[in-house]
């Protein structure tokens, strides 16, 4: 078993019957120090005590299992940033209502407020661009995007 899934199979009893979600686990091994890196979230959010939480008791099983052969690593677990795109559709359910910038696979860039997902498809209100590009098209209101024509999505923060 490699380390992503043996991580990912540890992991199922701290997520509390599925109130927390792994969003990414990232593992780089490396001869001197090791890192792995889990990154958590929940339809409402997790706290830092949360992670804090889970990081103690995942940690002590990941030194007992010795995963690197007895070289040294390191462990975080945290939430994605806010820059972080979102990967999972539970993600894209959890920020309806809040302002998207939705990169496609053919370069086109749309932006605006998303209303739904589901599996096939998000769907966003576009917000008007002040000086629209030729390549884009005008927005119109409400726009499906299928997550296959997606790159990536992220969240825009507002100050208002």
């Amino acid at each position: 078993m490699d380390v992503k899934a043996k991580v990912t199979e540890l992991l199922q009893p701290y997520l509390n019957e599925d109130q927390f979600f792994i969003v990414d686990i990232q593992v780089s091994p490396s001869r001197s120090r090791s890192k792995i890196t889990v990154l958590l979230d929940s339809d409402t959010g997790i706290t830092i005590d949360e992670c804090t939480e889970i990081s103690r008791r995942l940690g002590s099983q990941l030194e007992e299992l010795d995963l690197f052969d007895g070289a040294a690593f390191v462990w975080e677990v945290s939430s994605p940033g806010i820059g972080e795109p979102l990967t999972l559709l539970r993600q894209y359910r959890k920020n309806i209502g809040r302002e998207v910038t939705v990169l496609l696979n053919d370069g086109q860039i749309r932006k605006g407020t998303l209303e739904d997902a589901n599996d096939e498809r998000i769907l966003i209100t576009e917000t008007p661009v002040k000086k629209p590009k030729k390549k884009d098209p005008p927005a119109s209101g409400p726009v499906e995007i299928p997550f296959t024509d997606i790159k990536k999505t992220t969240i825009q923060v507002s100050f208002k």
